[in-house]
């Protein structure tokens, strides 16, 4: 039994092209929140979702813990619940069903909760908690155990008003910012070999965790419902410390950073390096970063020396026109300058891509994929621009939005409004860019051969369908281009 069964509404399952990347990662911010009301003496469960089949697996687990409050608490800190994805609200909705049925106070914390307070409560939750949610579902749940029924006073909430049903929201409550206050995430409620068992196919190991919260930067398609645009670090000796107990309980060797922008405060990298040099600790991780925060310091020698596999970052364009249409606040030029870096320190440097953003050309799409022909990243994200509540973005395009407002899943990657050209020609770009992409990195195999170092003998042979596959699609292209 249990006073709280935590859950979230990520399901890999229903995620094709992540289900078949077979990485999956526990739910680091569900943990994080049940061991917050772990410190305050109740008991609490948790229902994982990641590697279930469906939302109705929950009805045994409620039945089993019989729980007072079932709190469907989003992973905030993984991006493929910040996309909030329809497959995923749907789970949402029926599991607090299923709670609402078994009696269960039902709590749900979660971006597309966030902005769709209103939904959700129709679908079966009490309360939603607004933005960072670990202080305000502990009030919450103090509250409710002392007997209170009025909960305007805490902050951070949305709920329906008893009398009139109305929505009732509560003052926003201001992020945390000393974040080494929390408790360590609740990691032993995690079913850890199931994930072992699927990673064990890679031949490591890999788990999860987040060294900051927020972003300050000013990207205008950037949704920030959770932890808002200040920027929180926990210490570099509380991250070391986290590492180190879960290279040893669960033999993990490699990491994901799952931070929005890892290691932005000013020599926090360095004092990273310093403490995993003095523990003498092994592991790689991966980052998510941006070009001219890794251009600052000597942030990339020290990242490198720390354990850095790979960084993904957001190059978005290869036209300056357009990153500066998106407020990225970086340059073309500075995507050169980091990428040449990275590659100096043994760093493989990821891509994210963005195309359709307003006002793209075919020049434009043409500069990204010169520049990534240029520059041949370890690997590329591709996807089109995506307009989200609470953002700049959307609300220049909220009156183009069709019906569909959000993806299906993480491969969905539709034009849910008018850009440049058709949703059928971004579809083809995908697929050319990421076949020209393949090509290039074959050719500069079929080079190595020519200088006689050894190859990829995969990717130098995969050029013989990469060549004419892209130009196969480099055809159809300009024949929608034209259509268009």
């Amino acid at each position: 039994m249990a006073d709280i069964l935590f859950t979230h509404s990520y399901f890999y399952k229903f995620d094709d092209k992540q289900w078949k990347n077979q990485q999956p990662y526990p739910p680091y911010g569900t943990l994080c929140a049940a061991a917050v009301l772990r410190e305050c003496g109740f008991e609490v469960a948790l229902f994982d979702t990641n590697l279930r089949d469906s939302p109705d697996e929950i009805g045994p687990a409620l039945a089993a813990a019989r729980p007072r409050y079932l709190v469907i608490y989003d992973d905030g800190f993984n991006y493929l619940t910040k996309m909030c994805l329809t497959r995923m609200r749907e789970a949402a909705f029926a599991m607090a069903k299923t709670g609402r049925a078994a009696g269960c106070t039902v709590i749900v914390s979660s971006s597309d909760a966030t902005d769709h307070c209103a939904e959700y409560l129709a679908e079966g939750a009490d309360f939603i908690v607004v933005g960072e949610g670990e202080i305000t579902l502990r009030e919450l749940i103090l509250a409710l155990e002392a007997g209170r029924s009025d909960c305007r006073g805490i902050a951070g909430l949305a709920f329906a008003d008893p009398a009139t049903g109305e929505v009732v929201s509560t003052p926003p409550r201001p992020v945390l910012h000393d974040l080494d206050q929390l408790p360590d995430p609740a990691w032993d409620l995690v079913e850890m070999a199931d994930y072992q068992r699927i990673w064990r196919r890679h031949g490591y190991f890999s788990l999860n965790l987040a060294t900051t919260r927020g972003c300050p930067y000013k990207c205008n398609w950037c949704a920030k419902p959770i932890y808002g645009n200040r920027y929180n670090s926990r210490s570099p000796e509380r991250v070391v410390a986290e590492i180190e107990g879960l290279m040893q309980r669960y033999g993990a060797t490699h990491f994901w950073m799952s931070d929005d922008i890892f290691g932005l405060k000013p020599g926090w990298v360095q004092r990273f390096r310093e403490l995993v040099k003095a523990r003498n600790l092994r592991f790689s991780y991966k980052i998510q970063s941006r070009v001219d925060l890794l251009l600052k310091e000597d942030n990339i020698a020290a990242l490198a020396e720390s354990g850095l596999q790979q960084a993904w970052v957001g190059a978005e364009s290869g036209a300056q026109k357009i990153l500066d249409a998106m407020d990225k606040g970086t340059t073309v030029q500075e995507i050169r300058e980091a990428t040449r870096l990275l590659k100096k320190h043994g760093v493989e440097v990821c891509f994210f891509l963005q195309y359709g953003y307003l006002g793209e050309t075919r020049d434009d799409i043409e500069a990204t994929l010169r520049l990534v022909e240029e520059l041949l990243p370890h690997d590329i994200g591709v996807s089109v621009s995506y307009p989200l509540p609470g953002t700049k973005f959307y609300d220049k395009v909220r009156t183009l939005l069709g019906v569909k407002h959000n993806w299906t899943d993480s491969d969905d990657l539709a034009m849910l409004y008018p850009a440049t050209f058709p949703p059928a020609f971004y579809r083809r770009l995908h697929r050319l860019t990421h076949k020209r992409f393949r090509l290039r990195q074959g050719l500069a195999e079929c080079r190595k051969l020519l200088r006689g170092k050894r190859p990829d003998w995969r990717r130098a042979l995969l050029t013989a369908y990469y060549a004419p596959a892209a130009w196969v699609d480099g055809i159809k292209l300009n024949r929608l281009e034209r259509s268009t």
